[in-house]
């Protein structure tokens, strides 16, 4: 905790001294090493002995710290370029971080066996190439919107590592539970398919269940009226807001990818039939917890250098970053010509070299590398410690080279880049807590709704269903009457918690004057 509190302040210093050219997540990482470092010399010299508190648990991670992450990210995110560009998006997600998978699995299982590298069986090769596919570019995304890059650069780098996070925990999971079945006599050919058959089944089923949660809260929301009470409404958003990952972990599907579906759903329908109050108290909320969730996966990031036992191996560092970066190019370039056929927004060779090379990895390759459960620990061991060289390297490194990249490559806006070189701002919580982004149909009447959405003649595909029927069924069409209300409602709670404060704790100002 005491670190945890010390990034907090690290970060109020990047926005209070305008540090806005360095990326949180960056900052995060530095200071986790250097506290580990502290911690080790500290140790090391008996006058303490933190390592209980130096331990990162991957249950830990998985159970409490990365549910609100991305639940948050899906319930933060633009659903209109999200749903304009879902082929696009679905494809690099699944399909190319498949092949990514592939390629640097299958490259590490052939190297290995050609002894150039620590030999690993085929199914750990893949387990390691699933979890390193995972891309997190916290950094980079902050730099397209500090730069005001193309959004449709911006969305695809972004849908991608959502969707990409979920799609890499289900490939790491396949692979292990082919490791768990010991499918050495079993062909190749049939050890596909079954993995094949498994990641289907989690994908689509896990999807499947976290839209149907989505779709049931925004029923229930829209036709059990807890408006003019926001504790019971947001309470009730809470419970709905884990419930998918609780149900999809115990028919063993991917926890992960159901709540991720669920976020998308409920801020596209749910949100709209909440009250004001509980608009912005739930976005708030989620920012913050999942603040507090990344700050302390970046923070134990830089700590893990100093607080667990290391295996490197030069050979296999240098070989594993270059089947990274090679399997990211095999899944960009390839893909992004193929999409080209469909779109009318073609996707231009210097927007996939910074797709290829924003592609970072992050707090989930390092986690699954210490939830894989590998034997004998040497193994285990090589993995975790080859993956935080890696996830520093693109972090660091590549993180750090993308926003002189953008420039020199001239991808940015033109109006935007005079403005920019005066004021860069890299910080994503101070553009998180300055402003309320949402999409208020809840605050449209039925006249305006059809006024500004239905008629609208560029609407086509799902959009157009979604606006023709799915948005109307699911979601509460408000009175001149529930507005007023709204806005009363906010504006009494806002009075009331002005006169709490002015009071303070001897009671109301009468009696402080008395007292005086």
């Amino acid at each position: 905790m005491h670190v945890l509190a010390i990034c907090i302040i690290l970060v109020h210093l990047l926005i209070r001294y305008r540090l806005h050219f360095l990326p949180e997540s960056v900052a995060v990482v530095s200071l986790g090493i250097l506290m580990g470092a502290v911690i080790k010399i500290i140790e090391f010299k008996k006058l303490a002995n933190w390592k209980e508190e130096e331990m990162f648990r991957p249950n830990m991670f998985f159970l409490l710290l990365l549910p609100p992450i991305i639940f948050e990210s899906g319930y933060s995110l633009h659903k209109g370029n999200f749903f304009q560009n879902i082929g696009s998006i679905t494809l690099f997600a699944v399909f190319g971080t498949a092949i990514s998978a592939f390629v640097v699995g299958g490259g590490i299982y052939f190297l290995g066996q050609a002894d150039v590298i620590s030999k690993l069986n085929m199914t750990d090769s893949f387990a390691f190439g699933s979890l390193i596919s995972a891309v997190d570019p916290v950094a980079t995304i902050a730099i397209f919107n500090a730069l005001h890059v193309d959004p449709v650069l911006n969305m695809l780098v972004f849908g991608e590592s959502i969707l990409n996070d979920a799609v890499s925990i289900v490939l790491t999971n396949t692979a292990e539970g082919l490791t768990r079945k010991n499918v050495s006599d079993v062909s190749g050919w049939q050890t596909f398919l079954q993995a094949l058959g498994y990641f289907l089944k989690m994908f689509f089923g896990s999807a499947a269940l976290g839209t149907l949660t989505g779709l049931i809260s925004a029923l229930v929301l829209k036709h059990i009226d807890l408006r003019k009470t926001p504790s019971l409404e947001f309470g009730m958003m809470i419970i709905f807001a884990y419930l998918p990952y609780g149900l999809a972990e115990g028919i063993s599907l991917s926890g992960i990818m159901a709540i991720l579906f669920s976020g998308i759903v409920m801020s596209h329908y749910t949100h709209h039939n909440l009250s004001p109050v509980t608009q912005i108290l739930m976005q708030q909320t989620l920012r913050t917890v999942a603040f507090l969730c990344e700050t302390c996966v970046f923070a134990f990031l830089g700590l893990s250098i100093f607080s667990f036992p290391h295996k490197f191996e030069i050979s296999f560092v240098i070989w594993c970053i270059v089947l990274v970066l090679f399997g990211r190019a095999v899944n960009i370039f390839p893909l992004s010509y193929l999409l080209n056929f469909f779109r009318d927004h073609k996707i231009t060779p210097k927007m996939m070299f910074i797709m290829w090379f924003s592609g970072l990895r992050g707090a989930i390759p390092y986690a699954l590398s210490l939830h894989l459960d590998l034997e004998p620990m040497e193994k285990r061991q090589l993995i975790g410690t080859t993956t935080i060289i890696i996830v520093l390297f693109t972090i660091l490194l590549l993180g750090g080279s993308t926003m002189p990249l953008i420039r020199l490559m001239d991808i940015e806006d033109a109006k935007a880049r005079r403005r920019s070189k005066k004021d860069v701002n890299l910080s994503k919580t101070e553009k998180m807590g300055n402003t309320i982004e949402s999409e208020h149909l809840s605050e449209l009447t039925e006249e305006e709704y059809e006024a500004h959405y239905i008629k609208r003649q560029d609407l086509k595909g799902f959009l157009w269903l979604d606006a023709k029927y799915l948005n109307p069924f699911f979601t509460r069409r408000l009175t001149q009457e529930d507005l007023h209300h709204g806005r009363i409602q906010m504006k009494t709670l806002t009075n009331k918690w002005y006169e709490e404060v002015r009071q303070g704790p001897s009671g109301s100002e009468d009696d402080e004057q008395e007292l005086l």
